[in-house]
């Protein structure tokens, strides 16, 4: 016996596969877990015309690159070949090509398994016949249909079902199965398909439970069982089911009649719905009535407003009236402070005149005065010169001693010494006054530098602090913006807030103003905080009221002696004045109104107001605002101009701004702290330096001050020792002896000196009328001087209350031109108003159309109405909520009606089908009470039937056999073991009596036993060559099988 039983493959009748297995094939993922039946066909045919395997060819599948074409005959076909020759290869491949599972071949648990190493996916092709009336869309396929199946290395699989011509028909695994379903192709049969596994199993197992399975599954009495034991369990959901529906057909019954009450309950709703109608009718027209009333009171407020515009009118006449009054009245003060003016200025040049003649008389009679009394005191010389003469005469008469010549020349010796001394001193003196000159100017120099560097650095100091306060700010600042205009900004903003949440204020003031406008150009922060100045901190109020209020809080921050913002009381407006026809404009350069975002009108009008900020150009770059304001003329209606730096430019004048920095505008803080700061260090250091230069010049001064102080004290001390020696020469010089005494000459001296008195006297006596003269006449023109200067002064006097009654005046104007302004306003808001009154009329008037038509609609006749549109929508309330509360309660009736039905449709619906599963499962009891005993029936029948095959088989031959059926323990028993000779010869038997069946055989051993038919085709498979991709394979007939022999 050979080593190696045949694998036997053969169609057998089987039942149609389940929806659930068509359900499972679907899942192309792993089609190890798919299980499908094949069937093959016809057994009626004589010769088999449908569902033959014609041929088969695999490439890359298992361990072969290519196979076949095999082509097989219509009856018993035998593949034969040693081991690895590709026998298990075509078993394997006609069960996965025709849908099978790669468990159902016992060669792997996946496809890719099938794939060829080395190589990317392996495919598989079979044609099968479709001949004949049962052929399957012949129209379609023709005379064979091929399924080829290509399998990746991912394990997946696709279909490809050509037609005899090699035209794709599908690609669906669905359109295979019902091929397979129309052949009756059952691949997972045993009997129709049986591998050397399974046949092992069977044969040789002991197990008499796994040959009844075996039993079981080739004759499909096992699905039989399955779809008996399925259809028993959905019975069993059906009663369920039924059961669920008699619950709930309670509770459908209880619901239908609750649904039934309610709709009876809401007959009352109809009346109610009535009322709704007739009040809706009623609200149409009180509408009508409300907006007629409105209309009728709008004309009345139009010709109120015109009445009111005719007022304004007469109004700004007597404004204007007043306004040329004090226009008039402010000219004439002009008018008379011009007269005086140059009434002052005529006298001025004769004032001017007599005080110089004044000046000039003042000194000539002070030089006189000099003159005078130089006289005398020359006079009183000569008298002092006469009385020693005198004196000196009387002596020398009486003295008569004549030994005094040795002490005379004594004396004329020391006279002599003591004039060289006086000389040397003086000499001496004059060095030293140089010396104490120079001391003098370097010590006077000295100090006006001490006093200029302590003037420096108290400005030094002032802008340190200041800086300081700033860099405090501004560091401030950067967590509370609202500090950059002053430490108590926030508090007082508070305060504000405080009292106009308590009702002080009329309207809340606002500011500061610097807090209530953006730049839009950073650059020139610095020209507008140059331009508006104190006005970025200052607060804007309502009216005097407000302003009064704001006074007393802001003294709880600001002490009594410091600045105050300054408050600017004007009326807010929402909107901002339009400047456009006295605006300033440059095609290159904004204004400061157009340079600023401001949100709110009330600032934007306050400073329009107080600094005309619509006419104020802002032009970065000097030069040009040079050009543009004094080169040429100015642009219309542009009164002045900043530059970047601050600078302010007129058509005539350029002034320079002292600030270097913008201090509330500017956006980047950072950079503002960090100058700052630096700029604090250098004001430290500056302050430093000029400390250390202010003490050496101290030291300085104190060192020269002590060298003066010696100086002038040996100053003093020559000027006493000068002084002692010129006494002295003159003490010698006037002691004369009286021998050596001429008392003639001294006579005469004396006479001379008489003469000389005589002329001194009468020059002193001209002199002093000259000067008498002179005094007169410096009184007559001063007295002349004081009169002019008293009528000026007086002009002047009269110039004071006139300066201030054009103060006034001019105050006058501003307020009748404000006032006039005011009414203006008035007026033109009045007008806007009026006009806004009469596009509203034509709006209403429209409006009255509409709802009149809408009423007409609603209710086509007009009827009277007596109550307002808001009574009536209340009751409409009213009346809707109660008829929504009988909803609520009851609800709709159309709703409650169709609830009604459905509840009633749905409860006799429920009804019908449980009656009817009632039904279908009182028959299906019967029926499944048949069919089980049909199944046993049947199951008796094919027990028979195979234990009579297998006696007769066995009794052709003159053995004996037993098989034993157990259906209860589910075992059968089988007692024969035949040898595989014996077993082939039945084989051959079964299949000539069954021509119309296909049977394919797979077995090593040579089979040139097999006596000669056409019936039988042998196909023999050689051992691959190395190298050799594909086998060949051809036919053996039976003549090459007896010469082999």
């Amino acid at each position: 016996m050979a080593k190696r039983k045949e694998n036997f493959f053969s169609p057998e009748n089987a039942k149609r596969p389940r929806q659930e297995e068509l359900d499972d094939f679907d899942k192309d993922g792993d089609e190890d877990e798919c299980t499908v039946s094949f069937t093959n066909g016809t057994s009626t045919l004589t010769a088999a015309e449908v569902g033959i395997i014609e041929s088969i060819q695999l490439r890359n599948f298992m361990c072969h690159s290519m196979l076949g074409p095999f082509k097989f005959g219509s009856n018993v076909n035998f593949v034969v070949g040693n081991n690895g020759s590709g026998k298990s290869a075509v078993l394997t491949a006609l069960i996965v090509g025709l849908g099978g599972k790669a468990v159902a071949t016992n060669r792997g648990s996946s496809l890719k398994g099938f794939v060829k190493d080395g190589q990317n996916s392996a495919d598989i092709s079979i044609t099968l016949r479709n001949r004949g009336d049962d052929a399957y869309r012949a129209n379609v396929y023709g005379n064979s249909i091929v399924v080829q199946q290509h399998i990746s290395m991912d394990g997946s699989r696709s279909y490809k079902l050509k037609s005899e011509t090699g035209t794709v028909v599908s690609t669906r695994k669905e359109e295979l199965i019902a091929i397979l379903d129309h052949f009756n192709i059952q691949v997972d049969n045993p009997v129709s398909v049986l591998t050397q596994e399974m046949s092992k199993q069977f044969l040789q197992s002991k197990n008499e439970g796994d040959k009844y399975k075996f039993f079981m599954k080739a004759t499909q009495l096992e699905q039989m069982k399955e779809d008996y034991s399925y259809i028993m369990e959905t019975k069993e959901r059906t009663k369920e089911q039924i059961n669920q529906g008699e619950e709930r057909l309670i509770e459908l019954k209880r619901q239908c009649l609750e649904k039934e009450e309610r709709f009876q309950s809401i007959a009352g709703l109809s009346t109610m719905k009535t009322n709704l109608e007739y009040l809706k009718h009623e609200m149409a027209w009180a509408v009508v009535n409300e907006i007629e009333k409105q209309l009728n009171a709008i004309r009345d407020n139009i010709k109120i407003g015109e009445d009111r515009a005719a007022r304004l009118d007469r109004k700004m006449e007597e404004q204007q009236v007043r306004l040329n009054e004090a226009e008039k009245k402010y000219k004439d003060i002009q008018d008379k402070l011009e007269k005086i003016s140059q009434e002052t200025n005529a006298r001025t040049p004769e004032c001017l005149a007599l005080k110089t003649d004044v000046t000039a008389k003042k000194r000539t009679y002070n030089e006189a005065e000099v003159l005078y009394n130089r006289s005398l005191n020359e006079y009183r010389a000569l008298m002092k010169d006469d009385e020693q003469l005198c004196k000196r005469i009387e002596e020398l008469k009486k003295s008569t001693d004549q030994s005094l010549e040795p002490e005379r020349l004594e004396r004329q010796k020391k006279i002599s010494w003591l004039k060289e001394r006086v000389k040397a001193l003086q000499d001496q003196e004059s060095s030293i006054n140089q010396e104490i000159e120079q001391f003098q100017q370097a010590i006077e120099k000295d100090k006006e530098e001490r006093v200029r560097i302590k003037r420096e650095e108290l400005d030094v100091k002032h802008t340190l602090s200041y800086n300081q306060r700033q860099l405090k700010e501004l560091k401030d600042s950067k967590t509370d913006r609202l500090k950059r205009f002053g430490p108590h900004v926030p508090a007082l903003l508070e305060a504000i807030d405080d009292a106009y949440r308590r009702g002080r204020f009329t309207f809340k003031p606002v500011g500061p103003l610097g807090a209530c406008i953006h730049l839009r150009d950073p650059e020139l922060a610095l020209a507008i905080e140059s331009c508006l100045k104190g006005l970025l901190q200052a607060y804007c109020c309502h009216n005097h009221a407000d302003e009064r209020v704001l006074q007393a809080l802001m003294e709880k921050f600001y002490s009594r002696g410091t600045s105050r913002p300054q408050i600017i009381v004007s009326e807010f407006r929402n909107e901002m004045y339009d400047v456009r026809h006295r605006a300033a404009y440059h095609p290159d350069f904004p204004t400061v109104l157009t340079a600023l975002e401001i949100d709110n009108a009330v600032v934007a009008n306050s400073l329009i107001d107080m600094r005309g900020i619509e006419t104020v150009l802002l032009i970065k770059n000097n030069s040009v605002a040079r050009a543009v304001m004094q080169s040429q003329k100015p642009p219309k209606n542009c009164r002045e101009a900043f530059t970047a730096d601050g600078d302010q430019v007129f058509a005539g004048r350029y002034y320079s701004s002292e600030n270097t920095r913008p201090k509330f505008l500017s956006k980047d803080v950072d950079s503002e702290i960090s100058d700052l700061e630096n700029e604090v260090e250098n004001k430290k250091a500056q302050i430093q330096n000029l400390q250390q230069h202010l003490s050496t010049l101290e030291k300085d001064i104190k060192r020269n001050e002590e060298f003066l102080r010696r100086r002038q004290m040996h100053f003093r001390e020559l000027k006493v020792k000068i002084t002692e020696s010129i006494s002295e020469i003159r003490e010698l010089e006037n002691i004369e002896e009286h021998q050596s005494v001429d008392i003639a000459t001294l006579e005469d001296e004396a006479q001379e000196n008489k003469i000389k008195m005589k002329m001194v006297e009468k020059n002193m006596e001209q002199q002093k009328e000259n000067m008498e003269h002179l005094k007169n006449l410096k009184i007559e023109a001063e007295n002349k001087y004081d009169a002019i200067k008293q009528k000026i002064n007086q002009l002047s006097d009269l110039a004071e209350p006139l300066k201030d009654e054009l103060n006034l005046a001019d105050s006058e104007v501003d307020n009748q031109k404000r006032g006039k302004r005011h009414y203006e306003e008035k007026q033109k808001e009045h007008l806007d108003t009026l006009n806004k009154k009469k596009r509203e009329l034509d709006i209403k008037e429209k409006e009255l159309e509409e709802k009149m038509s809408q009423a007409r609609q609603i209710c086509p006749e007009r009827i009277e109405v007596k109550k307002s549109a808001s009574i009536l929508d209340k009751e409409i309330n009213r009346l809707r909520q109660k008829i929504q509360a009988e909803h609520a309660s009851h609800g709709d009736r159309e709703e409650i009606m169709r609830l009604y039905q459905e509840a009633r449709e749905t409860y006799l619906d429920l009804d019908n089908k449980v009656r009817t599963l009632k039904r279908f499962i009182k028959l299906l009891e019967e029926i499944m009470t048949h069919r089980y005993k049909t199944y046993q029936q049947f199951r008796r029948c094919l027990t028979l039937r195979c234990k009579l095959y297998f006696d007769n088989l066995l009794s052709q031959r003159a053995y004996c056999g037993k098989m034993n059926f157990d259906h209860k323990n589910e075992t059968l028993s089988i007692s024969d073991m035949v040898n595989r000779r014996i077993a082939m010869d039945m084989i051959l038997k079964m299949a000539d009596s069954q021509r119309f069946r296909q049977f394919i055989l797979l077995t090593p051993q040579s089979m040139s036993s097999l006596p000669s038919s056409k019936l039988i085709r042998i196909l023999r498979m050689s051992d691959p060559e190395r190298g050799q991709t594909t086998l060949p394979f051809r036919p053996v007939t039976h003549e090459e099988e007896k010469d082999r022999s």
